[in-house]
């Protein structure tokens, strides 16, 4: 393996950068390395991943792990190989002779590579005990990955009534006390009238969701409260997609960047994966396309002929 650099020692153009430094981005980070191309993680350190209480569906970790614990061993792989780090909001991605230019505030850096690793940003319930309910499982916030803990619980889903329909009845599966808790007053569709018909029953629109320091409830109009041992809220999610969209990066009409199966956007040399692109939104996934980019990114970029350390030129 060869030395880490320091970034200020990388020529004027390093080969990769990385944007965020969730799962995704660290293992982008990893491959790199150890392909021997120069990379930078800019990450503004707001992954997604440390919202995680506990995650038992990541494989490799039959105990479960957090979030936190997660990014820790993972930035601590990456560090290992010689990843640089800078801790950074990238306010913008311009593109010019076929080298990228990433900057924030008056700080830029250029790359003939990027990968945008991003992810995207949970729209929470606007209350000041969120934090401490997600901590203890009151509050979940992907029942993919953790609806196997409710199994047999008092369920609730709460937000827009077209939105939570589909994601109550993906929990009736693993309870038969599933309750949505809607936020409007939406007419019902199709998902409504399934979820109804395999037992999900619909409280009054409009109550209050609240936290009582170790469950949540929900308080109807005439002041009676419902209680559960779990509420996944379904409020939406935002995304920095965007800022590459003046590059001509195509989007979904959900704001996902669409890529190909390297997992290249339509603009060559710009890569996206994780929770940032169309798809099921899961560590995994999220390593596996990352494992994708940085592979074919690296065999994408010159040849660079390995040079060990101590060899002269002859």
């Amino acid at each position: 393996m060869s030395e880490p650099r320091h970034v200020a020692m990388f020529d004027a153009v390093i080969d990769v950068i990385v944007l965020g430094g969730g799962p995704a981005g660290l293992t982008a980070a990893t491959y790199l390395r150890r392909f021997h191309r120069s990379c930078l993680v800019i990450d503004a350190g707001d992954s997604r991943a440390r919202w995680i209480p506990e995650s038992n569906n990541c494989p490799g970790f039959p105990n479960g792990v957090s979030g936190v614990e997660l990014l820790r061993r993972m930035r601590q792989q990456a560090t290992e190989f010689g990843t640089q780090f800078e801790s950074q909001l990238v306010d913008r991605v311009a593109l010019s002779d076929g080298v990228f230019t990433l900057s924030s505030g008056s700080r830029s850096w250029r790359a003939h590579r990027v990968i945008l690793a991003t992810g995207i940003s949970d729209r929470l319930p606007d209350a000041p005990w969120v934090e401490e309910a997600v901590a203890g499982h009151a509050l979940r916030l992907c029942s993919i990955c953790d609806a196997y803990e409710a199994s047999d619980s008092r369920i609730g889903v709460y937000g827009p009534l077209a939105d939570i329909a589909a994601h109550g009845l993906f929990l009736r599966s693993y309870s038969e006390q599933v309750f949505l808790l809607p936020s409007d007053d939406a007419e019902g569709e199709s998902a409504l009238l399934e979820a109804k018909a395999a037992g999900v029953r619909v409280l009054e629109h409009g109550g209050t969701l609240g936290f009582d320091g170790s469950r949540c409830y929900y308080t109807l109009g005439d002041g009676s409260t419902e209680v559960f041992d779990s509420v996944y809220p379904f409020l939406g999610a935002d995304t920095s997609a965007g800022i590459v969209a003046g590059l001509g990066a195509a989007l979904s009409e959900k704001g996902e960047l669409l890529v190909d199966r390297h997992q290249m956007t339509t603009v060559p040399g710009l890569y996206a994966i994780g929770d940032i692109v169309s798809g099921l939104n899961q560590i995994s996934v999220a390593v596996g396309q990352a494992a994708l980019a940085a592979t074919h990114l690296h065999n994408a970029l010159p040849f660079a002929p390995r040079i060990s350390r101590g060899a002269k030129d002859t």
